[in-house]
C-alpha cells in the first residue's frame, strides 16, 4: 500500500465513524480515480433509510455503472472500511471497478460482533435446468 492508499483508507475509515455517530451502521467507503480524484463519498445508511442494501460499497458502485464510462470504472480504487460483503462484491465486479482496498476482513468484522456473522440461509439447487436455461439461452 502507498502512503495515498492509506489516507484514502482513513477517509472511508472517518465516514464509518460518522456513520456510526449518526446512528447508522459504521461503515463507510469512497471511489478514487486513477489521478488520485475522490469521484465520490458513501456511507451506509440501512437503518436511517430502512434499506438493507444501502451499504456505501452498493451505493458506489451503483453511481459507477451510472456515471462513468467502463475504461473510467477500470481505472477507479474504491477504499471502504471493511471487506465488501458478497452482495457488494457482486455490484463491484459488475460495475468494472478496477481494484478495492480494505482496512477489515469480513472475518475480522464477525469477531467483533457478539454473535459473529448472520446465518446463511439453505440455498436448493440447481433445478430444471431445461427450462431454466430458455430464458438464459442465447442472451449472452
Amino acid at each position: 500500500m502507498t502512503g495515498d492508499d492509506e489516507q484514502h483508507l482513513r477517509r472511508a475509515i472517518e465516514l464509518a465513524t460518522a456513520s456510526r455517530a449518526a446512528g447508522d451502521a459504521p461503515f463507510g467507503s469512497i471511489l478514487v480515480g486513477s489521478d488520485g480524484t475522490v469521484l465520490a463519498e458513501e456511507h451506509n445508511t440501512v437503518l436511517s433509510d430502512n434499506d438493507i442494501t444501502a451499504h456505501p460499497e452498493l451505493k458506489l458502485a451503483r453511481w459507477a455503472a451510472a456515471t462513468l464510462t467502463a475504461a473510467e470504472a477500470a481505472d477507479t480504487t474504491m477504499y471502504t472500511s471493511c471487506q465488501p460483503c458478497p452482495m457488494c462484491t457482486g455490484a463491484i465486479d459488475r460495475a468494472g471497478l478496477g481494484r478495492v482496498v480494505f482496512a477489515l476482513s469480513n472475518a475480522q468484522l464477525d469477531d467483533l460482533k457478539p454473535l459473529g456473522g448472520f446465518a446463511a440461509a439453505p440455498m436448493v439447487g440447481p433445478a430444471l435446468f431445461d427450462e431454466a436455461r430458455t430464458a438464459v439461452d442465447g442472451y449472452y
